[in-house]
């Protein structure tokens, strides 16, 4: 994603959890928990001496087999004698644990997310998310010199997991995106609408929680299947484990809201429980890199 941070795992900088709701442990299908995982080592600084530089075999047959080769690899560099592999190296090869941690609210980067499911049984929305990502564009499938555009793509919070490798956790949410392809466009008063129900790539779905910018979508007034987007600034969080002016816009259902609604600095809810982890993140910013 351009601008968004690689997640890294232990690297010496610490990202503060500002809060989780709606905990359990669940049991994922191995594909799923494979996708997640691959996102994670394509993201990952440290893993990218191990990534092909062909663009074409990353984007088919390296997703297939990858992970499997690298755990191949680490364990094999780690039966000689005093190899150099990192904990971290060791650890994301190890792969994830079958079990994940799954929310139904994260606080993560001054912005508090729900999961799809959870707004549909309340009052307010907080499921929506944008990110900004170096798309990989093939005119078609044998094009030899596919390029690089920053892009911005819009989607709702399926799921949110933290996936466990022992040593570490990585905050991630499962989105569903909509297809910029015919589900994005621009008004002439310069708003972005997009059509919720017009679904991307199903097969390239993760990002990092720490990717994320939240954005809210209200109904646009002259009717239709179309959706206005509404882009929101970070919350303030005060020192310790309060967190300080979560704030929660109205769901879109209720049309377009006031801006004194949208964004309203003298409103604050002062939340008690917001006992946070530290997920150890990694200072090295890229530009992840999605298909089109």
């Amino acid at each position: 994603m351009a601008n968004a941070r690689t997640i890294g795992v232990p690297k010496g900088i610490e990202e503060r959890i500002e809060s989780r709701s709606g905990f359990k442990v669940i049991p994922t299908d191995y594909k799923t928990l494979c996708e997640a995982h691959y996102y994670v080592l394509q993201n990952t600084t440290a893993v990218d001496p191990y990534m092909s530089k062909n663009e074409k075999w990353l984007q088919a047959e390296h997703k297939r087999n990858f992970s499997s080769w690298f755990k191949r690899k680490i364990e094999t560099e780690l039966a000689r004698p005093k190899n150099t592999i990192s904990q971290q190296i060791r650890w994301l090869a190890h792969e994830p644990k079958r079990e994940v941690l799954s929310y139904s609210g994260y606080g993560i980067g001054g912005y508090y997310y729900n999961t799809s499911d959870h707004d549909s049984r309340s009052t307010t929305q907080n499921s929506g998310v944008m990110v900004e990502a170096e798309s990989l564009h093939m005119s078609t499938a044998k094009d030899k010199n596919p390029i690089y555009a920053d892009m911005l793509y819009y989607g709702v919070i399926e799921e949110i997991w933290e996936l466990n490798y022992t040593q570490f956790k990585i905050p991630v949410f499962w989105c569903k995106w909509v297809d910029n392809k015919g589900g994005v466009k621009v008004d002439e008063n310069g708003f972005t609408l997009v059509d919720l129900n017009k679904e991307g790539d199903p097969n390239d779905q993760f990002i990092f929680a720490s990717q994320a910018k939240q954005v809210f979508y209200v109904n646009d007034p002259n009717g239709g299947r179309w959706s206005v987007v509404l882009t929101t600034k970070p919350k303030l969080y005060d020192r310790g484990d309060v967190c300080d002016n979560i704030e929660e816009t109205p769901s879109f259902s209720r049309g377009l809201p006031e801006s004194d609604d949208i964004d309203n600095e003298d409103v604050a809810y002062v939340r008690e429980d917001c006992e946070g982890i530290y997920v150890e993140e990694d200072t090295t910013s890229r530009k992840k890199r999605k298909r089109t």
